[in-house]
């Protein structure tokens, strides 16, 4: 690998290019580790973004093609003759196969970022007679998509890139396939925003009425119910990293990521976020949700209780979860160096209130895309609060992470609690 390396400092592009060909001919050369290093290289200036992005995509594509047509042209009787020099016997091609029909071509977009599974999509997708227009499309969109996360992780990381760019990867892919899928989806309904309203609406319509045939309530009550199970299990998980202290990589990566990529010039953006957070924000919107329940004028006096004793109740809860934990100080080690703010309080205080408060807004409201779309909003305005948080104020990730999932917890439990005496009390 070394003396790769050594060749690499002095033709980037042709490696680069030449490598990632090979890794997707199935030769067993790390394509992600020579990526992420060209943006090391860029970072220190010894390569262009742009083009090591362009090389990279373009290997990609080309790398893939060339498999496409090597399976189109040999089909199975390739693989049952030359597989194994490759790693590709009979039993890798019936799983790859059996994944290629499940997901179609959908697959060829995330397909490079799975191990042993990027290397055979193109034979695979050759010897199942895929239509080469249904192929290049999906497959060019994916190899792009695997370049810029890799080129990308390596210039952000910069100075750090060898000690992060194994356990930064799987972060930084999971940020730049979400930003991609937000933007794609921003693009899709800006050009097409009254396609997608229809359809989403005739969809949770549809859905709606199927609920209504086998009775809403107990759908909306297994719903919370696994809602619940599903954050405690979470709650669990989170306490024991805690207690063990197996946050230090996450922080240190996570934080990383962020103070590279949100800088200087968002400071003023990210102060005006975390009004959101401010005391009066938070009574803006209990009034806003006290006036909306009482306009309902259905269960008034038991959604405003539960408003009350969900939001009243937070800082008790808060507290007794630290409580709690403190207890378990001899378990696990260097308990000294645990984070005493975990989990956060703001994020805590933050999750439940603006969870509180949307669900009683959106509850009984008949636009279903609104209540669809919600949820969806408060979900991301409650990631980009983390985030400045943690570029602003050094707040430990970790520490927002258990805030937020501690907080859903108290939040979901609250409400079956009060849709269980909501049916008890109306039979």
């Amino acid at each position: 690998m070394e003396h790769f390396i050594s060749i690499f400092e002095h033709h980037s592009y042709l490696i680069l290019f030449a490598v990632i060909v090979l890794e997707l001919i199935a030769i067993p050369i790390s394509g992600e580790f020579f990526m992420s290093y060209a943006g090391y290289f860029v970072f220190q200036g010894k390569m262009d973004y742009t083009l090591a992005l362009l090389t990279t995509i373009a290997a990609g594509g080309i790398g893939i093609t060339i498999t496409y047509w090597i399976g189109r042209m040999g089909g199975y009787r390739l693989i049952e003759k030359y597989g194994k020099y490759v790693h590709l016997g009979p039993k890798t091609y019936n799983k790859t196969a059996a994944w290629m029909e499940r997901s179609g071509s959908k697959l060829l977009l995330f397909a490079y970022f799975i191990p042993g599974i990027r290397h055979f999509t193109g034979y695979v997708s050759g010897i199942s007679k895929m239509p080469y227009r249904t192929f290049f499309i999906p497959a060019y969109i994916g190899a792009s998509l695997w370049g810029i996360c890799f080129i990308t992780l390596g210039k952000i990381l910069g100075p750090r890139w060898e000690d992060f760019h194994k356990s930064a990867g799987r972060y930084l892919i999971i940020i730049i396939l979400v930003l991609a899928l937000v933007l794609g989806a921003l693009l899709a309904y800006r050009f097409y925003k009254n396609q997608i309203k229809s359809f989403f609406v005739r969809l949770l319509n549809r859905i709606m009425s199927y609920f209504r045939t086998i009775r809403a309530t107990k759908v909306f009550l297994i719903g919370l119910t696994l809602a619940l199970l599903g954050m405690i299990i979470l709650m669990l998980g989170l306490a024991q990293d805690y207690l063990y202290n197996e946050f230090t990589q996450f922080n240190e990566v996570t934080a990383y990521i962020v103070h590279s990529i949100f800088q200087t010039g968002w400071i003023s953006s990210m102060r005006r976020l975390l009004v959101l957070q401010s005391p009066i924000v938070f009574s803006v919107l209990i009034i806003i949700t006290i006036l909306a329940i009482w306009r309902k004028g259905r269960n008034r006096w038991l959604e405003g209780l539960l408003l009350t004793i969900t939001i009243l109740g937070a800082h008790i809860y808060h507290n007794a979860i630290l409580h709690g934990l403190s207890y378990f100080h001899f378990v696990g080690k260097e308990a000294a160096t645990r984070s005493p703010a975990f989990p956060d309080e703001k994020a805590t205080i933050t999750i439940i209130i603006y969870g509180t408060c949307l669900f009683l807004t959106l509850r009984h409201l008949k636009n279903t895309y609104i209540q669809f779309v919600g949820p969806i909003l408060g979900i991301l305005l409650l990631l980009c609060v983390a985030i400045s948080n943690i570029a602003l104020y050094h707040v430990l990730p970790s520490d927002i992470a258990g805030g937020y999932v501690y907080g859903a917890v108290w939040m979901f439990l609250n409400f079956l609690l009060f849709e269980m005496l909501r049916l008890t009390i109306s039979k």
